[in-house]
């Protein structure tokens, strides 16, 4: 069996530096995705619902290069604690910045293929959110 990985790409009207603040930034994620109570660096973080406020998400940033790439573990109750990894890299292109998304290590099989998707539902629509906003910037 092969492992299971979702991937996506966008290209975003928005400077490296700007794509990095809606991936680090509790404000600009909470936009998109979901808020920590701190910006992504390396170590421990917790992201919250937006409306409920309770814990949804929670991991380890393992690699925090400004501008370049962003990788952390990543820990849902409907994946029963067992992490997964999400890597972002983001790509200079003339007239914005081309991000990637990899979410690799996810759970296999039939019993599990609606969590699958569902997480790849949720990943396009959380990347349709962070390109509404940084173009509306």
């Amino acid at each position: 069996m092969t492992d299971t990985v979702l991937q996506k790409s966008i290209y975003l009207k928005a400077t490296p530096a700007q794509v990095w603040a809606y991936l680090t930034d509790p404000d600009k994620l909470a936009i998109w995705f979901h808020k920590p109570k701190t910006a992504l660096v390396e170590g421990e973080y917790e992201m919250f619902g937006a409306e409920s406020g309770d814990r949804f998400m929670w991991g380890k940033i393992l690699v925090a290069k400004p501008f370049t790439q962003l990788e952390y573990t990543f820990v849902i109750a409907p994946m029963g604690d067992q992490p997964s990894t999400v890597r972002w890299l983001l790509t200079e292109v003339p007239g914005g910045t081309n991000l990637s998304l990899r979410h690799e290590g996810l759970p296999q099989g039939a019993e599990v293929f609606g969590l699958l998707l569902s997480l790849d539902k949720g990943w396009d629509e959380h990347l349709a959110r962070m390109r509404a906003s940084a173009h509306e910037d």
